[in-house]
């Protein structure tokens, strides 16, 4: 299951906050849910622009319920450097991280022939007030924990679902230590596994997360999981209709 089947399965009305929007899938997959309204963050420039022209595209302009942000969320507000590795020749947008240190991993690997840097703003999700946010999408590069810390009233308050993109290569200890903060707000992680919904507690990264850092580096391990599923204890009807759940 992927990251838009399973908010579509668990939709309910409100707000839907995509937290590294990228060129808008997400966006562009479940922005025609019923009384929905989307608020995507996507700090970098370029790939701003291209979820700007992916939304106009589709609806031949911003629609009402879809708001288009350029900020990065974090812990508090201020500004933080964006960094975006180049790999022979082609910026590794997907790679953009205000979280890792490429300085260090182009020291390491020559393949890395550039690191460009992006001063951007950043605010928590907090400030925004929100209280009708049903379901989170984060995919952030190693940044989760900031972003969460900077969202915890909101989550303690509308208890979203969440989907969480949690990779060792980009941070490690992150698998356990991100899982573990959303403990605290009230959560349970959850993996699929062909078809299986595991705990989280189950997950075991030496095998299932095997990578290198660096983005001049493509193998990864078989399987290879990275996309962690959160929710309050009383969704868990919702995500056993999904699949198996013990």
């Amino acid at each position: 299951m992927d990251e838009p089947d399973f908010h579509r399965a668990l939709f309910r009305p409100g707000t839907l906050v995509d937290i590294g929007a990228h060129s808008g899938s997400m966006i562009l997959a479940l922005a025609d849910l019923p009384w929905t309204r989307i608020l995507a963050f996507e700090p970098l420039p370029t790939a701003f622009a291209r979820l700007q022209q992916a939304v106009r595209a589709q609806w031949g302009g911003i629609p009402a319920h879809v708001l288009l942000r350029p900020e990065a969320l974090g812990a508090a507000a201020g500004t933080l450097s964006l960094e975006v590795p180049v790999v022979a020749g082609v910026a590794q947008e997907q790679w953009a991280s205000v979280a890792k240190d490429y300085a260090a991993l182009q020291a390491a690997d020559p393949r890395i022939e550039q690191v460009r840097r992006y001063a951007v703003p950043v605010l928590p999700l907090d400030a925004l007030e929100l209280d009708d946010v049903t379901a989170i999408k984060l995919d952030a590069e190693g940044a989760e924990e900031e972003i969460l810390r900077g969202a915890a009233a909101t989550l303690r308050r509308c208890q979203p679902v969440l989907s969480v993109e949690i990779e060792e290569r980009h941070r490690p200890g992150c698998t356990r230590r991100v899982p573990d903060l959303l403990a605290r707000f009230g959560y349970e992680g959850w993996y699929e596994f062909y078809g299986d919904w595991r705990p989280i507690a189950q997950f075991d990264p030496a095998a299932m997360q095997r990578a290198s850092p660096s983005p001049a580096s493509f193998e990864v391990s078989d399987p290879y999981v990275f996309c962690f599923y959160f929710i309050p204890p009383i969704r868990r009807r919702d995500l056993a209709a999904l699949a198996r759940v013990p």
